[in-house]
């Protein structure tokens, strides 16, 4: 039989949900065309804020991979744009000129931003946040300017907020209401989020009005009908969205808000469908993604001819993560006249419930902080379920009995994709799942939002019981489902030697992530250091152009001072060079080197050259510097060599590539003038030995170093110090410091494999080699004219994101 065409106009998530929807039913059926807008894939919109945060990159949230549509022969022509509709001869034009047929067309347009007609919105410096593109301009944006004001508190405006605040900015969040997220919370749970995002750094200005967007060209500020001003130089718009419907206007669909559908989502035309955002079903235009994939099941089954009751409409629910508070709520938020609530409120927590019951019957709760009762709420909201069902199994209500354990086989565990707790055992049990990943790859559970991960998490310890805490891994990424030992335990077996092989020969879902590909160089490094050729486009921009990108897209770059130890005739060098490349800032360093801030990248090569010295590495996951006090040189309290000692030690390791950056310091005696008790590795003098510590960390996670071991000689605290990092080498995960390390692998272990001298003296070998290919990476670039020309001279690197 001759297949049908089926022509999907929008390559978004509600679209292609429901083309997969029709693969799983009849693969046969259809010759599928679908026409995107964006030059992407399908990728999960809900996750977008996390590109704009820096969590993820846009490969990260790509839902269907390039490969997905040619398995499935799907024709994807992306990045363009379908301009017109023939209903009489069925045919669509696209803004590329191209034409084609259709026998059933699904419209799935989604919805555009709703842009505030203010004076001064066609300014430079206006945006809205509703796709890639948006993202890309706010990033851009914040390269060059300080302050950002979202216009918004909804959910939309939080993100961009919070997205804004990683990149550096000031933020002031513009909202009509007396409290956040209006639609979704009521005011207690609003004025809770509130609080935690002013922890943050967000400022509010609720209950105010713009009346304009000031400035010239450029956005400067803005002003608010009450005749206050704020400065700023970005204007996020986050009100709102409004159905895309032009396309369904001018080929004469009927339209009110949304494309107006039926129960089985057909349009008034034959064989034209809607759904999604774009989409009105019984007056209502949904924008969640669970009302959305249910409409695309119904449709699929339309399409595929195949009998069903239809789509009924959704009771809309929202569980979601506003800038890492979970909050949930679903049918009623707020009390009326005839309404009671249950209420929990834990301000030592801060965990807030409240259960809304009308006639005895649950009709809505509102959940912030603590969100694990959210799916089971909907199923019982749904069900007109009594109070008394739910209150039998809460755990604030004394109940002890787990959340997954007390749900019925038929009960929502992913609201977003329909998926049940029984589901999800029964694929548990008969795939041998045993991992989140695993979960969401089979049944589709967490793909999404991510809001029920947790809740996959407990089904899975439920249902395995001991079996799922022997059997849990983590996962190098969501591109492969084997772990970092397994990843390494096949590459050393199967003698895979580049990354490509490695994820071919291990079945990799994709072509691999920000996350995979630069542990998977690492590994492939740290394995075969003499034979490795490091694959340096793997690796994050900062690695790649041996020198820190700043938030304006210039450079910094800091020379090399072995234990912070420099010469009059090296600080000439630096003071010409940063005067010929008008530098600037010129910074020391809290690792006692100076940092020359400003520097564009075509500069960078010449300026190396310029100064002559090498690299200090200020970029590198691998030894950065070795900190030092005076020592007993000068020092009265000084009982050994400390400087000495710390040039020795960076001279030893400098270019060592390892998991994460590693600090040391040599302090000459117990006054730790040095830092020595926070650093990587810590050596402190006492009288006639060096004390070794180990896993400090003077970041985020501030962790004091234990001591490890303590030597008579600088010989035998040198080659403890080289059997350690290469165990460091070999044992940790890619991006783990060395404080997480030995805390995960426990300072007795450690010491117990470095007391066997055996064991040191392999570790110390295979050291060896790694240290033997090190080259000094500035000359090497100034060296290489393919080099130059491909890193310095045009260039679009993706940027780290942890």
């Amino acid at each position: 039989m001759k297949k049908q065409k089926l022509v999907l106009v929008g390559n978004g998530m509600a679209g292609v949900r429901a083309v997969e929807e029709v693969l799983k039913i009849n693969r046969e059926k259809f010759e599928i065309t679908i026409f995107g807008q964006e030059p992407y894939p399908n990728y999960n919109r809900i996750q977008l804020s996390t590109v704009l945060q820096g969590g993820t990159s846009v490969r990260d949230i790509t839902l269907n991979e390039w490969k997905w549509y040619e398995d499935n022969q799907i024709r994807l022509y992306p990045g363009e744009s379908v301009t017109a509709i023939d209903t009489e001869n069925q045919l669509v034009y696209t803004d590329k000129g191209r034409i084609v047929s259709y026998d059933k067309l699904i419209l799935a347009t989604g919805s555009n931003p709703f842009m505030l007609p203010l004076p001064g919105a066609d300014k430079e410096g206006v945006t809205a946040f509703r796709n890639i593109k948006d993202c890309e301009k706010m990033i851009e944006y914040s390269k060059k300017h300080k302050k950002a004001a979202v216009i918004g508190g909804g959910l939309l405006g939080l993100e961009a907020a919070r997205g804004l605040l990683n990149l550096g900015m000031e933020v002031d969040v513009i909202h009509i209401h007396h409290y956040l997220m209006e639609r979704q919370l009521d005011q207690t749970a609003g004025k809770l989020l509130q609080t935690e995002l002013e922890k943050q750094g967000m400022r509010f200005l609720l209950q105010k009005n713009t009346a304009e967007i000031l400035g010239k060209k450029q956005v400067t500020g803005l002003r608010f009908k009450d005749g206050t001003k704020i400065q700023t130089d970005l204007v996020v718009m986050a009100v709102g969205i409004k159905p895309n419907i032009s396309l369904a206007i001018e080929a004469g669909i009927p339209v009110d808000r949304g494309i107006i559908v039926n129960d089985y989502l057909e349009t008034d035309v034959p064989n034209i469908y809607a759904v999604g955002e774009c989409a009105e079903h019984r007056g209502i235009a949904y924008g969640l993604v669970a009302p959305l994939y249910q409409q695309g099941q119904v449709l699929a089954k339309r399409l595929c001819s195949i009998e069903d009751e239809g789509y009924k409409g959704s009771v809309l629910s929202t569980q979601l993560k506003v800038s890492g508070v979970d909050v949930f709520s679903a049918g009623k938020i707020n009390e009326a006249e005839h309404t009671k609530a249950f209420k929990v409120y834990d301000d030592y927590r801060g965990v807030y419930k409240k259960v809304l019951i009308e006639d005895g019957k649950i009709s809505g709760a509102v959940l912030f902080g603590d969100t694990k009762d959210g799916n089971r709420l909907l199923s019982l909201i749904k069900r007109r379920s009594a109070i008394e069902e739910y209150l039998e199994t809460d755990v604030s209500n004394g109940n002890e009995q787990s959340v997954v354990a007390a749900m019925a086989d038929g009960e929502l565990i992913c609201g977003c994709n329909g998926v049940t707790k029984g589901a999800i055992v029964d694929a548990i049990r008969t795939k041998g799942l045993t991992t989140v990943d695993q979960v969401k790859g089979c049944t589709n559970a967490s793909r999404s939002c991510g809001g029920c991960k947790s809740l996959v998490a407990d089904l899975l310890q439920c249902t395995l019981g001991d079996q799922y805490q022997a059997d849990r891994k983590e996962a190098l990424c969501g591109c492969t489902d084997l772990s970092r030992d397994e990843i390494l335990q096949e590459i050393r077996e199967k003698g895979l030697t580049h990354i490509r092989e490695v994820m071919n020969v291990l079945d990799w879902r994709t072509d691999g992530c920000s996350k995979c590909k630069p542990a998977l160089n690492y590994y492939l490094g740290m394995i075969y250091p003499l034979n490795y050729n490091d694959e340096k486009e793997a690796r994050y921009v900062n690695e790649r152009m041996h020198a820190n990108i700043q938030k304006d897209g210039t450079y910094s770059v800091v020379p090399r001072m072995y234990g912070g130890v420099t010469t009059a005739d090296d600080l000439r060098k630096i003071a010409d060079v940063a005067d010929k490349y008008k530098v600037g800032l010129i910074k020391v360093t809290g690792g006692q080197r100076i940092d020359l801030l400003g520097v564009r990248k075509e500069d960078l090569p010449k300026m190396w050259a310029d100064l002559d010295m090498p690299s200090g590495s200020a970029y590198a996951k691998g030894l950065r510097t070795v900190k030092t006090c005076v020592g007993e040189n000068f020092c009265r309290f000084g009982t050994q060599d400390s400087i000495g000692m710390g040039i020795r030690l960076e001279k030893k390791f400098e270019g060592l590539n390892t998991p994460h950056k590693v600090k040391m310091a040599v302090s000459a005696c117990p006054r730790n003038c040095a830092e020595s008790g926070i650093k990587d590795v810590g050596v402190v003098g006492v009288d006639g030995a060096w004390e070794m510590y180990v896993g400090g960390n003077g970041g985020t996670h501030l962790r004091s170093a234990d001591l490890l071991f303590k030597f008579k000689t600088g010989d035998e605290l040198e080659e403890m110090i080289s059997a350690f990092l290469q165990y460091y080498r070999e044992t940790a995960h890619y991006l783990e410091r060395t404080s997480g390390w030995v805390e995960r692998l426990g300072l007795d272990h450690i010491r117990e494999v470095l007391s066997n001298p055996n064991t040191v003296k392999e570790l110390m070998m295979r050291m060896e080699e790694a240290l033997s290919v090190v080259q000094e990476p500035w000359k090497k670039a100034i060296q290489d004219k393919t080099l130059l020309k491909d890193l310095y001279e045009s260039l679009k690197l993706p940027v780290e994101t942890k």
